[in-house]
């Protein structure tokens, strides 16, 4: 996609908009004499990025802030630029964002949604975010997400794959160019059928907690539109980490394939004890036993280590990607930590590149002209190829990779090998489908 194919539809689609707020607690109104929430005023402008560095999803939340780093390094014109130098907008100049040096503050999400809030509502009062950006659990990033268009800043989410995200819980100041639960079945089911068949019963395994229960809706929707058999669903504690007892009841069930809609430390002990209690080396119905992971990283795959081998996947992004943007973020990536970048750490640098892009373009920081310059815009060279951010929901819609874990790694990192790139418009569906029903977007928010 050239740079004259770069666009903003719908652009000014009304003053009023701009204008427009919602009433807010007192809390989060910004003084008279800013224009909107957090304004500017001075020679530096700070992002807000919150990520998980406790609980179950702490190695994503660690991998997320060193693309954080590295992206506010860039943008300051630190660096080689990474993916700067191959982004199809060519806004961003490496001297901050709009002139201003970009500083940033953490917060610890805990993988919980309480503590999420917190965070961020700290980093917004206290520290002026004028941006909240990160998570790796969708529970997170549905409460920071409304937490943000209460206060009249932008949300670019992190890693969030529930439907609900771009859902029934989507709002007018969030974005996700994460992939979501719906486009993991599409992308998957096919792969599936093709190796294992048509005739399959599958036992599912689901985080309790809202990408889980969106995960078990995709999958189980496109494995039975293929003639599987869904026989029994049951939902674990995030906080469980031994999965032993919730395994020994697949074998009595008269399944043949268990779906673990698990993700990050939940999948890597679910797996463990799956293939410890010898589901892998089983013959069920006359057919090989096998196990799928909707939603994979490199991190869960080396968490996980031999056991990832041959199970399928699918993923947002990945390392080993050719093309040019893929190969100028590890290449930057990698010679600044050691160790090439996960997927959590791909989408939270992109999202923060996103987002200074679009402030560039609409020539100011105010969350209702970044909204504007983020609807409908299309752009290339971030690493998944030719992306639209769709304006009826603000999801990313792209290419999505099929993953399955390699039977002869040549590295700790090297675990995972790309066996399907879906293309975008089997991973399309309209804004009103049934599985992302509810909800609407409003009205942007400008706080102030």
């Amino acid at each position: 996609m050239s740079k004259s194919h770069l666009t903003r539809r719908g652009l000014l689609k009304t003053s009023a908009i701009a204008g427009a707020g919602v009433a807010m607690p007192t809390i989060f109104t910004a003084s008279s004499a800013s224009a909107f929430t957090n304004e500017p005023t001075g020679g530096t402008v700070t992002l807000g990025f919150n990520v998980p560095q406790t609980g179950p999803y702490a190695d994503e939340g660690a991998d997320e802030l060193r693309a954080y780093e590295l992206a506010v390094e860039h943008l300051n014109g630190g660096g080689d630029g990474g993916m700067m130098n191959t982004f199809s907008s060519d806004a961003l100049q490496g001297n901050g964002i709009l002139g201003k040096k970009v500083e940033y503050v953490t917060g610890d999400t805990q993988t919980k949604s309480d503590a999420a809030r917190a965070s961020a509502k700290s980093m917004i009062e206290k520290d002026g975010a004028i941006m909240i950006t990160g998570g790796s659990s969708s529970g997170v990033a549905v409460a920071v997400q409304a937490l943000c268009q209460e206060a009249g800043v932008i949300f670019m989410s992190g890693l969030t794959h529930s439907n609900d995200t771009t859902g029934k819980d989507k709002r007018a100041n969030g974005f996700r160019h994460f992939f979501n639960s719906y486009m993991s079945g599409a992308a998957l089911a096919p792969v599936l059928e093709a190796n294992y068949g048509s005739d399959r019963k599958a036992y599912h395994l689901t985080a309790d907690y809202n990408w889980g229960y969106t995960t078990e809706e995709a999958i189980v929707s496109s494995t039975e539109a293929m003639g599987w058999e869904t026989v029994n669903t049951v939902k674990t504690p995030l906080t469980q980490t031994d999965f032993s007892s919730y395994i020994a009841p697949v074998l009595q069930s008269g399944a043949d394939v268990l779906v673990l809609n698990h993700y990050g430390g939940n999948m890597v002990n679910s797996l463990t004890n799956a293939v410890q209690f010898g589901l892998r080396d089983k013959m069920v119905n006359g057919k090989q036993f096998e196990i799928v992971v909707p939603l994979y990283s490199r991190l869960m795959a080396r968490g996980a280590g031999e056991n990832v081998k041959g199970i399928f996947g699918s993923t947002n992004w990945h390392w080993s990607l050719q093309d040019e943007g893929s190969k100028a973020f590890v290449k930057s990536f990698g010679e600044k930590y050691g160790f090439p970048p996960s997927q959590a750490a791909h989408t939270c640098y992109v999202q923060t590149l996103l987002y200074a892009d679009a402030v560039e373009r609409a020539g100011s920081f105010q969350p209702c002209a970044v909204v504007e310059a983020l609807e409908d815009f299309e752009f290339d060279g971030l690493g998944n190829g030719p992306t639209l951010y769709r304006a009826e929901d603000h999801q990313c819609f792209k290419d999505v990779l099929v993953v399955k874990g390699k039977e002869n790694p040549q590295s700790e990192f090297d675990l995972l090998e790309i066996v399907e790139k879906t293309p975008v418009d089997q991973v399309t569906y309209a804004p009103d489908h049934p599985q992302f029903a509810g909800g609407s977007l409003g009205t942007c928010n400008n706080g102030g």
